[in-house]
This record gives structure tokens, sequence and C-alpha cells, in this order.
């Protein structure tokens, strides 16, 4: 029985591996209450088919799937060769795994995060911090902010992935505004109108004038007294409710995003940010990129996603935790945006056709995507100057590696989840059907 009520997902190797480079993890399953339930969930499904031992509860929710050296889900190795079972613990024993760059830069440790997410219910209207921002707010508040690590994040969807990311043109804010009295007065009318006078400015979204007006609107809505918020919430949702039933169109107010949110989160303050934050459906392989101060809200789906190795959210609706409204007002970046600038672009490896890049600004990782079409039956995975976490989400194949007896190989499946040193390769035999996965690395040149 794993403590603290944590499930864990599993692929095995049959192999003596006291010197392996490369090995399978079981990794942690979160079951937060916004997960998807049962097997809906893309992570209850990788779990039970990488374990035959994972027994899925159809009524529980299973949210995310961690993989990498955070204290809140470390990853274990499997191997009864291998001493050190946390992943943790080897490559502290082992800094070396983590190439010499890696390793001078990130002091020993492994840099990021990677998950799957499966989404059943919308996550908190959120930001995180930068680096020096985190590094205050956990001195100030450690019991809050639990480290001083920035959390740039990137979410690529496995499935039609739904969620709301930074401002919208301003021009759409305006013609909310203009058109849902509700909103205008949770906002307050003096704020809106500072904002409504922007109307006829041209390219008011570049100006300090804009971010200032968008910044006081915000604030306003965040900061509206509770009652007025119920009031003006049920007001428009009534409303909105009636004109459905009719058969009337209420695309023009978001309605059902709106409608959504509040069946979700009723009465809550957040239901409103629909009018203020883009509205984007990722399609699988698309990705969007969270960098710091960067206003946003998954709502439903399923994805990888990869970040910094932290935990630092500050929250302020859409959720039943902790939130911090003045400092996540304080922090955002007020930078209006189309969702198509959102999305965030891949570029294809140059030396290797069935590899997709995902390549943030940031140090800290980077995400391939590797598909491998079904008319090919063996396939390299390369050697990175990094350490990877590989996990497969679709096929078949066994893999050898240099560190491993000839013999022995690796088990590939649906649910493997496979930690790679750096500076070693993989050579895969590939069963018939095809390959599709997901590889987290560092970057560094």
């Amino acid at each position: 029985m794993i403590s603290r009520g944590q499930r864990l997902s599993s692929c095995y190797i049959q192999a003596s591996m006291a010197d392996a480079r490369v090995f399978p993890l079981k990794c942690a399953v979160q079951q937060y209450a916004w997960g998807k339930i049962g097997t809906d969930s893309e992570v209850a499904k990788l779990s039970v088919s990488g374990d035959d031992n994972f027994q899925v509860e159809e009524n529980k929710p299973y949210a995310e799937l961690w993989m990498g050296t955070h204290p809140n889900g470390p990853s274990q190795i499997i191997s009864k060769d291998i001493q050190e079972k946390s992943l943790a613990d080897w490559i502290s024993k082992h800094p070396d795994c983590l190439g010499s760059k890696v390793n001078e830069k990130f002091k020993g440790r492994l840099p990021y995060l990677f998950k799957v997410l499966s989404v059943n219910k919308a996550l908190s209207i959120q930001a995180h911090p930068n680096k020096n921002h985190a590094e205050k707010l956990h001195a100030e508040r450690p019991d809050i902010y639990k480290d001083p690590n920035h959390k740039p994040e990137m979410a690529v969807a496995l499935t039609p992935f739904e969620g709301m990311c930074g401002f919208r043109p301003l021009q759409e804010i305006i013609a909310f505004l203009q058109d849902i009295p509700e909103f205008r007065e949770i906002v307050g009318q003096e704020a809106a109108n500072q904002l409504l006078s922007l109307y006829k400015v041209d390219d008011p979204n570049s100006s300090e004038t804009c971010k200032s007006a968008l910044r006081q609107c915000f604030t306003g809505m965040m900061t509206c007294k509770d009652e007025i918020v119920a009031k003006q919430l049920s007001s428009l949702v009534d409303r909105l409710s009636k004109d459905a039933a009719a058969n009337k169109d209420i695309s023009k107010y978001n309605g059902e995003l709106l409608l959504k949110l509040h069946c979700q989160f009723p009465g809550d303050v957040g239901c409103f940010s629909t009018y203020f934050l883009n509205h984007l459906i990722l399609q699988p392989g698309e990705a969007m990129f969270l960098g710091p101060n960067e206003p946003h809200a998954y709502i439903g789906g399923n994805c990888t996603e990869c970040m910094a190795c932290s935990d630092n959210v500050v929250r302020a609706g859409l959720t039943p935790k902790y939130k911090d409204v003045p400092t996540l007002c304080e922090m955002l970046t007020y930078i209006p945006g189309t969702p198509k600038e959102k999305l965030f672009p891949s570029v294809q490896d140059p030396s290797d056709g069935y590899v997709t890049i995902y390549n943030p600004p940031v140090p800290d990782f980077s995400v391939a995507r590797i598909s491998v079409p079904e008319n090919i039956d063996l396939y390299k995975i390369s050697a990175y100057d990094s350490p990877s976490i590989l996990l497969v989400i679709e096929g078949e194949a066994e893999g050898s590696n240099s560190t491993l007896p000839e013999t022995h190989q690796l088990k590939l499946k649906k649910g493997t989840v496979i930690f790679i040193s750096a500076n070693q390769e993989i050579a895969l035999k590939i069963k018939p059907g095809g390959l599709l996965m997901f590889r987290a690395y560092c970057p560094l040149d």
C-alpha cells in the first residue's frame, strides 16, 4: 500500500540494472477533485495500461500524473538491483546523469517536472511569479509559497484541450463592457468608462494607458464585493439561460462558457474572467506556453504539461483554495493579444523527421513529441546532453541500451515512463501500429 493515498503507475523491465543509465519509473497519480472521473481520464488509462496492478475506481477523479523529483509526488525507480528507489536520491548519487552543463547550472537537480493532466472541471484563474518574485513570496509567506523557484509551464494537447490564456484584444473587452451591463457593473463604472474612452484610439493595445486602464478594470472586477458579484452574476445567468432555452444565439456574450463556469463555480467572480481572457481550444499537438505573470485557467481535456520544478501558483478565482487577489492583480502582464498569438509554435527536429520540438524561452525544459509511423519497425531515440523523461502515449516496442546486457530489453507500452540519463540512446524495435511518445528534457546548448 502506497502512503499518503497516492496511487502509482508503472512499467517494468526484466533486467539487472545496477549500472543502468536508462530505467523505468513508477509515477505518482494525483486525485484532485477537478480531474476526469475513472477511465474517462487519460491519466487513469495511462496508469492502468502501464501497471497491471493499478486499479481504477470509476467514481474517483484521476487528475495528474507526475514524472520527476518534486517532493509532493516523487517518481520511484523500478529495479530490485538499484539501491536508491527514489529518482531524486539516485540523481543525487549519480549527478553525472544530468550531463555537465545541466549539473552545473541546476546544482545537481532535475530542473523540470513532467505531467499528464486530465481536466474535467475548470482550474483556477491563476498566474506564476518570475524567479525574483517567487523568492520574495517564499521569504514573506513560506506557508503559502513553499519554494523560491519560478514556474513557467507549457501544455501540449493530447485531445482537444480547452483553456483561457492572456488578455483579449482591447476591442473585444470593450465590446463586452458595452453589451453586458452586469459585467460593466462589477468592473465599476469609472474603470469601465476609462477603458471605453480608448475605443477610438489608434492601436490602443500597445499603450501604457491601455495597460493601466485594463489593470484598473480587472482589479475592480476581482475586488468587487461578494454581494454585488452574486447579484450581477445571477442576473446574467438568468438572462443567458432563458435566451439559450429559447434557442437564441448567446455567442455574442460568450454565453456557453459563462454558463459552464457558473455551473461549476456558482457565484464566483472568476466566471466573469471569460470577458477578459482569451478562450482557446487546442487541437492535439498544439501547445500554449505560460510564462511569468500570464493569466490563465485550464477548462477541460487532456494534455501533457512540463514546467520548472516548482508548485508556486497565485490564484484569485474559480477555486476553493487560497485566493491572493492583491498579488495576482499586481503581477499580471496586462498585455492584450489574440488567441492565435497565444498558440506556442513547434518546429520539426532537423535531424529527425519524426520529432516535433516545443522549445520555450526558458532554460529549464523543452518537450519533444515523437510520432513514429506504423510502417517503421526500427527507431533510435537519440542521445541528448541532458536528462530526459520519456512517456509512451500509444504503441509498443522493445528497447536496448548500451548500459544493459544485450539479452535484457526495456518493455515499452502505453503508460510506460522511462528515465534516460544524459548522453544515452535507446534502440527500439517497434511492434505494428506505430508509436507516439513525449520526451521532456533540458535544452542547454
